[in-house]
């Protein structure tokens, strides 16, 4: 579903990326982790098509219409309301029935009573929210997750836990970026450490968080 194949980012004489490949099929999870500067934004934003790599390439079978991205920006208009917002990328993808499909998946993060609200006004983990329903809107085949429990508190964790994993279940297949092993780890099929661009180990999940966290630890520290 997603192919990536050596990709390499360069700014200026910096390598953010260092042959980077990556292959993920539907279905499967890949948690991503990294310390701060690995270069794991980098690599959604190659995945995504949102810039190009200096090297290497990605193969999006379905186009970049299969790609479903949720970043560090929320990529929603602050004086327009959710389902305003949500109705707008609906209508750009060709989404039948936009509005209704944007008070839908509204309902399907808990916000359906707050629709109506304009987004500046919201908390941040509703803006987060709102944000995860945008990249589920047009059916993605691939979804593309940047942190995507920032801001969120347990109950609404919860619920963007148990939404991804029906998400998994119907075949779509995910990219997880996460600071914490532990939020992500029950969907995880593969988890990788991303270390100065480059991967320093990833493969299909170990049973064990500990012994994934452990060998996290042996990469970074020594």
């Amino acid at each position: 579903m997603l192919f990536a194949d050596r990709l390499e980012r360069r700014f200026g004489a910096a390598r953010a990326l260092r042959g980077v490949s990556l292959s993920v099929h539907a279905g499967e999870c890949h948690l991503i982790l990294g310390p701060n500067g690995a270069g794991k934004s980098t690599l959604l934003r190659l995945l995504a098509g949102l810039a190009r790599p200096t090297a290497g390439s990605v193969t999006r079978p379905g186009g970049r219409r299969s790609i479903g991205l949720l970043s560090h920006q929320s990529q929603l208009y602050g004086d327009l309301t959710a389902v305003e917002n949500l109705t707008f990328t609906a209508r750009l993808y060709g989404v039948s029935d936009p509005g209704g499909q944007a008070r839908a998946r509204l309902a399907a993060v808990g916000l359906a009573e707050r629709a109506d609200e304009p987004v500046r006004g919201l908390s941040r983990g509703m803006v987060q929210r709102v944000a995860i329903a945008r990249a589920l809107l047009h059916g993605p085949n691939v979804l593309l997750l940047d942190e995507p429990f920032t801001g969120l508190d347990p109950q609404s964790s919860e619920l963007t836990l148990g939404l991804l994993a029906a998400e998994q279940a119907a075949g779509q297949a995910l990219v997880l970026v996460t600071h914490d092993a532990q939020e992500a780890w029950e969907l995880a099929t593969h988890a990788h450490l991303l270390v100065r661009g480059s991967w320093a180990f990833g493969g299909p999940r170990e049973a064990s968080l500990d012994g994934f966290l452990r060998r996290c630890r042996e990469a970074l520290h020594g």
